[in-house]
């Protein structure tokens, strides 16, 4: 084995428009177990679509986009299926944009000598390579978008932005999340942004530039979702995954309480996740929990205790088969913030 052999193989992603997985997937909602809550979850996803009054919120946790499931999320944005992401960083920079800079996930083995992949400088996720050059490049130039900007606070969707207005100036042809949500007005919210290759370009930026820097303001971006939440009106929340995204989405409803405001629980959640409940983390914690918080409506939530590379497709292919998604509007959020629309970098 060398470098070079060890890096051929691209991750593919899946194309939810290629297949009809509907009478799939309402066969299983007929059977028991984790198929029957599949089935049920994907028909609550297709009820937030059908409901006129309801705003959805995509909570992305997990390494998902280096796993093949980018291509759909980017057709969620792009058919008016999500309004607003919450996500961690990971699937954000360090898979999304690294990808939309041209790069790739290499199909790996989880049986290598890790050792062995320290010294080729390839990094692995579980049976996934990414090549560690090609990530510092991604690092910098976080660090490159952040050097164009001035030096103030900005949440990370605003930062976002700026990214998805970097690659557009850059004339990036690949499917793009980060892209596509800059072009359809679509929030991106990564509250813990610097855990991932944006806080190496970030860490870069300010340690190069100690006198003038910008940062990354985590109350702002708590803010600017409690004010998507106060302008949608009825939610839903579709969690892949748990951990930050998931509670960060839920707790709006709390916030817009604390701030003086009635507002209404997650009208409808679902969410996919491998996490237990017994160990009392937050992953695993069901929405009927979330319920004795006042943050999930009980009546219309299910929990689907599966991987996200089984269940992710079947639950979008669903959506996307059931076409209810072609009469519906994007809520185009990213408008709330009077976001400017081009970076100041030169491309």
């Amino acid at each position: 084995m060398n470098r070079e052999t060890l890096l051929q193989e691209t991750v593919k992603h899946i194309d939810i428009k290629l297949f009809d997985v509907v009478e799939l997937v309402e066969a299983m909602s007929q059977t028991a177990f984790q198929g029957r809550n599949l089935g049920r979850a994907a028909k609550i996803y297709d009820e937030m679509l059908q409901d006129p009054n309801c705003t959805i919120i995509l909570c992305l946790a997990g390494s998902l986009f280096s796993a093949g499931l980018k291509e759909i999320v980017y057709d969620l944005i792009t058919h008016n299926m999500v309004d607003a992401i919450v996500s961690t960083g990971a699937n954000i920079v360090d898979q999304d944009f690294f990808e939309a800079l041209g790069y790739h996930h290499y199909v790996g083995d989880p049986f290598v000598d890790d050792e062995f992949l320290r010294q080729q400088r390839i990094d692995r996720i579980y049976d996934t390579y990414i090549d560690e050059d090609q990530l510092r490049i991604c690092d910098m130039t976080i660090a490159e978008i952040a050097g164009s900007l001035s030096p103030r606070p900005y949440s990370s969707r605003e930062f976002i932005q700026h990214m998805g207005a970097y690659l557009e100036h850059r004339g990036t042809t690949t499917q793009s999340v980060v892209l596509a949500a800059y072009q359809h007005q679509v929030p991106i919210f990564v509250p813990a942004f610097s855990d991932c290759s944006a806080g190496f370009g970030l860490v870069h930026h300010q340690w190069h530039s100690p006198e003038s820097h910008l940062t990354i303001d985590s109350v702002r971006d708590f803010r600017e979702l409690t004010q998507c939440k106060l302008a949608a009106g009825d939610t839903g929340l579709v969690m892949i995954g748990g951990g930050v995204p998931k509670n960060f989405a839920q707790d709006t409803v709390v916030a817009a309480e604390l701030l003086g405001f009635e507002t209404a629980m997650h009208k409808y959640t679902i969410q996919v996740t491998v996490a237990d409940e017994r160990d009392g983390g937050l992953s695993g914690s069901t929405l009927k929990e979330a319920h004795s918080w006042g943050k999930v409506d009980k009546t219309t939530e299910q929990m689907v205790f599966a991987e996200a590379t089984l269940a992710l497709p079947l639950i979008a292919g669903y959506v996307y088969g059931k076409g209810n998604w072609k009469s519906r509007s994007g809520r185009q959020l990213a408008k709330l913030f009077n976001q400017p629309q081009t970076s100041s970098l030169a491309v």
